[in-house]
């Protein structure tokens, strides 16, 4: 299975309800993701579908990679993905509920950080930096016993939009 890291991208500072989980993308957050997500289908990039915190910053996120990937039907909204979400939770999730070979994972720092911690490194912090619409593709047999994957790469948002302009 490949699974596809991808921090939200640019979001505004703070909503005016004072709702964490309702602060939105910026214009240029939005147009930004638009050329990353085109940077990936350069890359030959695909989802089976795409797994997204329900925070308004990353579902507006999911929901262009949705667009670009023409697979808006295939988006799905996870409590696991919030900032204070349980990684266990989320493994459990995604063995239970999803078949798929490629699967997008879009959610928070420094969750996702985590996340590919306890997959790559075992439980141990490794210290990288996943920037605001930052992706890290990770491969792995099996995600149901020994949680183990191999980092395939870790691209930038600025890398991205450049290969999206090629």
């Amino acid at each position: 299975m490949n699974l596809y890291i991808i921090r939200h991208a640019i979001a505004a500072e703070e909503d005016p309800s004072g709702d964490e989980s309702q602060r939105a993308l910026t214009d240029k957050g939005g147009k930004k993701m638009r050329q990353i997500a085109k940077g990936l289908r350069v890359l030959g990039v695909e989802f089976d579908m795409i797994l997204s915190s329900p925070y308004l910053r990353a579902k507006e996120t999911a929901e262009i990679l949705g667009e670009v990937f023409k697979i808006k039907k295939q988006i799905v909204y996870s409590d696991n993905l919030i900032p204070v979400g349980d990684p266990d939770l989320l493994f459990g999730e995604i063995n239970e509920k999803y078949s798929v070979d490629s699967l997008a994972i879009v959610g928070h720092e420094p969750y996702l950080t985590t996340l590919i911690s306890l997959l790559v490194g075992k439980g141990t912090p490794l210290d990288m930096e996943l920037k605001k619409g930052g992706v890290c593709r990770l491969s792995t047999d099996d995600l149901h016993h020994s949680r183990h994957a191999t980092l395939e790469w870790l691209l930038t948002p600025g890398v991205l939009v450049e290969i999206s302009e090629k």
